[in-house]
């Protein structure tokens, strides 16, 4: 992009406009205008993705599918056309690979539990990187006792910087799949996943993408990236808790059984036999969350509205800033500094424990995340048992990052 260009689209990104579709923001805590910097956990939601599920709820609720009634037809057609709003958003080719789940971890699970056991073999070779989060971690280890797979960690450098050689090194025949997070919850660090991907399908390998970061702040384009399986969460792109995403390559949910047993995944049922419904119904057994879904879509428009590109390049100069302000107080470490790292900034103190920073910080209205980040493995790795952690969303602003640095060096002189 040209500096002309980059200029023009941080014009063109009104944050204040922005700021203010955002309810919860014009709130206090401790007497103090609130400065959220916890999106890596779960973002604030737009008053757009509120009224969209207030509206259902208020107007339009009734269940979804099997209803010839109007009510139940329009909440299908809204749910229907979250998830069409969910393809485009990663470019998918056919909605059938669009399965709505709970959350990231929901979605990972589903693959274990039903393309792992199904394909996987005692001594099959499944890689991940030092610095997944639990929810990509748990899942293999579950495998690996079950079935006797062998689980291979790829890693890291000093900075957080994912170490492409060394990864190629570790794919063999039998390497059957990589499963890896597209961008770290701790450290912002984007993996070079088209990379990857390439890597290990050359090796025979499948690749999960854990996504849940990294669609918040990166246009994701599954067919370009060609990765086979993508997991996202709607809360931290500004939509609804409870409602996640896991995309799939047609032929492998096809291939794949039934994750859960029950309603809506089923075509008909006796007592000595099942046959499941269509792509992606056999992966939804149950009652959907139907007003999630459609809040989702909601988010989906609110994000692309904005520009991913425009958010990105906002976020950017917020890092670059926060990177510059942090780095001048004494006694204050970054943790993790790989080029190209997106909108996390995890940090220690000397004088100071994390929760102990948390807390301090919190009085002036901050709301920023402690501890191990449900990356243990990583904390281990990186030599600290816990870190502190500010994360960018489209809301925030340099005079935030000012506040936040006023509070860090009041814990240096608090405990002095």
């Amino acid at each position: 992009m040209s500096v002309q260009a980059d200029i023009v689209e941080r014009v063109a990104f009104d944050v204040e406009a922005v700021r203010r579709d955002f309810p919860i923001l014009a709130r206090e805590v401790h007497g103090k205008p609130l400065v959220f910097f916890d999106s890596a956990a779960s973002a604030q939601k737009p008053r757009q993705v509120l009224e969209a599920e207030r509206r259902i709820y208020e107007h339009e609720y009734a269940n979804v599918h099997r209803g010839i009634h109007y009510l139940s037809q329009i909440c299908t057609d809204r749910m229907e056309t979250a998830r069409e709003k969910v393809r485009a958003f990663l470019n998918a080719a056919s909605a059938r690979e669009i399965v709505f789940t709970r959350n990231t971890t929901e979605s990972i699970n589903l693959v274990a539990a039903s393309w792992g056991r199904h394909f996987l073999k005692e001594g099959d070779e499944v890689v991940i990187s030092e610095m997944e989060h639990h929810s990509n971690i748990i899942p293999w280890q579950f495998l690996r006792d079950e079935k006797g797979i062998l689980l291979r960690v790829a890693p890291v450098g000093d900075d957080g910087e994912f170490l492409l050689n060394e990864f190629a090194e570790m794919l063999n025949e039998r390497t059957r799949l990589v499963a890896i997070t597209h961008m770290s919850n701790v450290l912002g660090t984007v993996v070079p996943v088209r990379d990857v991907v390439r890597m290990a399908h050359q090796a025979g390998a499948k690749v999960l993408l854990d996504g849940a970061q990294a669609v918040t702040h990166i246009p994701v384009d599954v067919r370009d990236l060609d990765c086979d399986f993508y997991a996202f969460s709607g809360h931290k792109l500004y939509g609804p808790s409870g409602i996640g995403v896991l995309y799939a390559k047609e032929a492998l949910l096809d291939a794949m059984p039934p994750y859960m047993g029950g309603g809506e995944m089923i075509r008909s049922v006796t007592f000595e036999a099942a046959e499941w419904a269509d792509l992606p119904y056999k992966f939804e057994a149950g009652t959907p969350a139907i007003a999630q879904a459609v809040g989702l879509g909601a988010a989906i428009d609110y994000v692309t509205g904005l520009g991913l590109h425009a958010i990105g390049a906002h976020e950017s100069d917020l890092l670059a800033y926060a990177n510059q302000r942090l780095a001048s107080i004494d006694g204050l470490k970054l943790i993790g500094t790989a080029p190209g790292k997106a909108s996390v900034l995890s940090f220690t103190m000397s004088c100071a424990h994390p929760h102990d920073i948390g807390t301090l910080v919190d009085r002036a209205g901050i709301a920023i995340r402690v501890g191990h980040h449900c990356a243990q493995p990583l904390m281990d790795r990186l030599g600290v048992a816990a870190t502190a952690r500010a994360s960018f969303g489209l809301y925030n602003t340099r005079a935030e990052i000012d506040v936040l640095t006023e509070a860090l060096e009041g814990v240096r002189e608090f405990f002095g």
